[in-house]
């Protein structure tokens, strides 16, 4: 049996359960795990991942997990510049534009009127979401976090309010969008 030490940072700790948040947890395991299956099997999405640190050292999500390992992993920096680092995503998008799950309407709406890209129709099925977030190179919005732990998305966002407006600050917030709205410009 190998033992690893993880500690998830900021709101990553929201996919964990309450009892383990906001502090460095005790992972026990038989077989040889990537840290990205390590992250997945704890809940946490590896679309919502940007940096991970073993021993203070940037990996990317195919590092082997060994015996011993401290691993820190912290969420998308929207105000802090990391590019000297490791990053997990293949590359940045250049121009924000969202795909948004069936449960996300009204937010599409809210998007939308303040002149942002945001693709939406209710009768989307999670194949199709996956197929266009990659495809079009689109930030997946959603609140199902099983939808985000799909290996093929690399661009996507849980979504934790519940009320349309608030739903709205936090992804404005989250992308740093309010400098690029325009609004009733779609």
């Amino acid at each position: 049996m190998s033992t690893a030490f993880l500690r998830f940072y900021a709101e990553l700790n929201d996919f964990l359960p309450a009892d383990i948040r906001q502090i460095e947890l005790t992972h026990v395991f038989e077989h040889q795990l990537s840290v990205k299956e390590m992250i997945g099997s704890l809940g946490v999405p590896h679309s919502e991942v940007d940096l991970i640190l073993v021993e203070g050292q940037p990996v990317d999500f195919s590092y082997l997990v060994r015996d011993g390992d401290r691993i820190s992993v912290y969420p998308v920096f929207e105000a802090l510049n990391i590019a000297p680092l490791v990053r997990l995503r293949p590359q940045p998008l250049r121009e924000v534009r969202f795909v948004l799950d069936n449960h996300l309407g009204k937010l599409a709406t809210y998007l939308r009127l303040l002149g942002f890209d945001a693709l939406y129709r209710n009768d989307y099925d999670d194949e199709i979401l996956v197929q266009i977030s990659v495809a079009e190179r689109r930030i997946l919005l959603t609140r199902d976090r099983g939808l985000l732990r799909r290996k093929e998305i690399t661009h996507g966002y849980c979504v934790v309010a519940t009320d349309p407006e608030q739903q709205l600050i936090e992804v404005v917030e989250r992308f740093d969008l309010s400098d690029e709205a325009t609004p009733f410009k779609r």
